[in-house]
């Protein structure tokens, strides 16, 4: 009997040992991928970093404004003034719908006498 437990036991014990190496290949590959997706993340905020750079470059007011100048005949785009503006009392927003009644309640005159009679 005593052999039978040490036989088990030794099989627990490899069985135990197989499911570690198991585990810590996981782990270290989950950290490769963990360590490869934080490249990825600092290569794209670089990347946004430099696209941002790029659109303030090209969105420059004076570069706008000779395009517009050059490409008047197409595109006929003037330059803003104050006066192209609207105010914002000039904005007409729409109304709320109507809903219908559901479920009125008649009233008569006498109730209405009892009611404020009440208060």
């Amino acid at each position: 009997m005593r052999g039978l437990f040490y036989v088990l036991s030794a099989f627990a014990v490899m069985a135990l040992a197989f499911w570690a190496y198991q585990e810590n290949y996981k782990t270290q590959s989950a950290i490769a991928e963990v360590r490869t997706l934080h490249r990825e993340i600092g290569a794209s905020h670089e990347r946004l970093g430099m696209l941002r750079a790029e659109w303030a470059y090209l969105n420059r007011p004076d570069r706008l404004a000779d395009l517009a100048d050059l490409n008047f005949d197409r595109l006929g785009l003037l330059p803003l003034m104050p006066d192209a503006f609207g105010a914002v009392d000039q904005i007409i927003y729409p109304l709320p719908p109507i809903l219908p009644i559901i479920n009125p309640i008649e009233l008569s005159s006498d109730q209405l006498l009892q009611m404020e009679n009440d208060l």
